[in-house]
């Protein structure tokens, strides 16, 4: 029970910062900055390890943004100009011109190498269909429809291969689902296209939007799992659920904000997970941070990342501690 984990990427150290934007300008050639994403891979898995992180993750150290990644691996797609994302972040916005296909596994690679590095299960990681569609431009499929239709079965091509190689947990990331509330029908069925047939547990991740909207369809997404961010909410979330007559999913319970410099302390992530057992069960529950830690600093990932493992031995031990029998208490 309270099997801990992490959302998915975790931030770069500085030489490989400094080496990823070296290899843009054509200054690094691409086996030397391989080299330098394996260390920081095998640095953050010995670190996960070491700290006694349940359920790892590769950091993705290999990465840049969620859905340029998998657009720049997909023929069909081509990149356009700089787009504004949020604050000062930008990307490289995909344009599907073509049908979209996958000639060869984007992942599995990198995942395989990961859990070779430890006897802890690593999780699959990878961007679902309707955000890939949302956060793309179409100019080759009829509809969005169409779009996140094609994209759906070219992730579920990607997870099969996962599964195929050992990968226990995949977790297929939608963040967009939650801002267009319109389309969440939609969204349902492209990831339930993704999921079809798999035997590995399945998550899925959602953060910000109009969570009270999206509430109400929770049940309805085919995953195992529902990863949401919690403690940026205050753990307001924690009401909506308490709302609901039955849910029964697995919850990723966000218990450090991935968005404030501020390192929580052991008592107050103890405190408001166990706040959270008196609406989820203990087996229901994956503590982790809100979303990915990629954008704080290394330093701040890990304490984020020890804080809460040890708040979650701390309530652990008090959960199986054996309680005194009333007989007990009278003698006292």
């Amino acid at each position: 029970m309270l099997l801990t984990t992490s959302v998915g990427s975790l931030p770069k150290p500085d030489y490989l910062a400094k080496a990823r934007t070296q290899a843009r300008k054509g200054g690094l050639d691409p086996k030397a900055l391989r080299k330098l994403e394996e260390q920081a891979t095998r640095e953050w898995i010995a670190f996960q390890d070491e700290l006694g992180v349940d359920i790892l993750v590769d950091g993705e150290q290999y990465r840049g943004d969620m859905v340029v990644y998998f657009a720049e691996q997909l023929p069909g797609f081509k990149s356009s100009s700089l787009v504004r994302s949020y604050g000062n972040r930008y990307y490289r916005k995909p344009i599907i011109v073509d049908e979209v296909r996958r000639p060869k596994p984007m992942t599995v690679g990198w995942w395989t190498f990961a859990q070779s590095l430890t006897a802890r299960p690593v999780k699959g990681m990878l961007t679902g269909p309707y955000t890939i569609m949302d956060w793309s431009f179409n100019e080759h499929y009829p509809s969005r429809r169409a779009t996140a239709l094609a994209l759906a079965r070219v992730i579920h091509d990607e997870a099969k291969d996962l599964e195929r190689a050992g990968a226990q947990y995949i977790q297929i990331d939608e963040p967009a689902i939650s801002t267009r509330l319109d389309e969440i029908d939609l969204a349902i069925e492209t990831l339930g296209i993704v999921t079809k047939g798999l035997r590995a547990k399945t998550i899925t991740h959602i953060c910000y939007g109009n969570f009270e909207a999206l509430a109400p369809k929770l049940m309805k997404l085919p995953v195992d799992q529902i990863d949401l961010e919690f403690a940026n909410r205050k753990f307001e979330l924690l009401e909506d659920f308490r709302k609901m007559k039955r849910f029964t999913k697995e919850v990723g319970l966000g218990l450090v904000d991935v968005h404030s410099h501020r390192i929580e302390s052991v008592e107050e992530v103890a405190g408001n997970l166990k706040k959270s057992l008196k609406v989820f069960s203990p087996e229901q529950i994956y503590p982790d941070p809100d979303c990915g830690l990629k954008t704080r600093s290394v330093e701040e990932a890990k304490e984020k990342l020890r804080v809460i493992v040890e708040a979650v031995r701390a309530v652990r031990e008090e959960l199986c501690s054996p309680r005194p029998s009333v007989a007990g208490q009278a003698a006292r």
